[in-house]
């Protein structure tokens, strides 16, 4: 018998002390990149998006692929890339940590929804707000005062 998966993933990643460093008219530039760097890996690129300060990936990956590899090679290629690009006045940094969740087969149509109405769902909430939901919901263990780099909470 042949092996057979799904294995879905939700990927979220800031920009270094979630600077707004996404410009509108870098941001579905930064996507295709992301995707084909996704696709360069056997990867199936689902949905990306995200505002000017951090991305969410839907992705597929291969059970070959280790995510924290992959979400190392997403982030360097893509800083690379961003920092090369002509008028880039400062090299661009991804902040150091990442979160990422699997995702049931059953509930693809709802994270792909959720990632496509980013610039909806922050005009209520910050990127930090939506950050603590999300680990919350997952039931990750975390300590405020680490999460978010260069910043101190008390």
């Amino acid at each position: 018998m042949g092996s057979f998966t799904q294995l879905n993933y939700h990927i979220v990643f800031s920009t270094k002390y979630r600077r707004p460093a996404i410009s509108a008219d870098l941001q579905a530039r930064l996507y295709e990149y992301l995707g084909g760097t996704i696709r360069g890996r056997k990867g199936q690129s689902i949905e990306i998006g995200g505002t000017r300060d951090h991305v969410h990936i839907l992705t597929k990956l291969l059970p070959t692929l280790a995510v924290a590899d992959v979400i190392r090679d997403l982030k360097a290629n893509s800083s690379k890339w961003i920092s090369e690009l002509p008028g880039t006045r400062f090299p661009f940094e991804w902040q150091k940590g990442y979160s990422a969740f699997t995702v049931s087969y059953s509930q693809i149509d709802a994270v792909q929804r959720y990632i496509r109405d980013q610039a909806e769902h922050h005009r209520t909430k910050s990127c930090q707000e939506e950050y603590v939901e999300f680990l919350k919901r997952h039931n990750v263990e975390f300590r405020l005062e680490y999460l978010f780099e260069g910043e101190h909470h008390g």
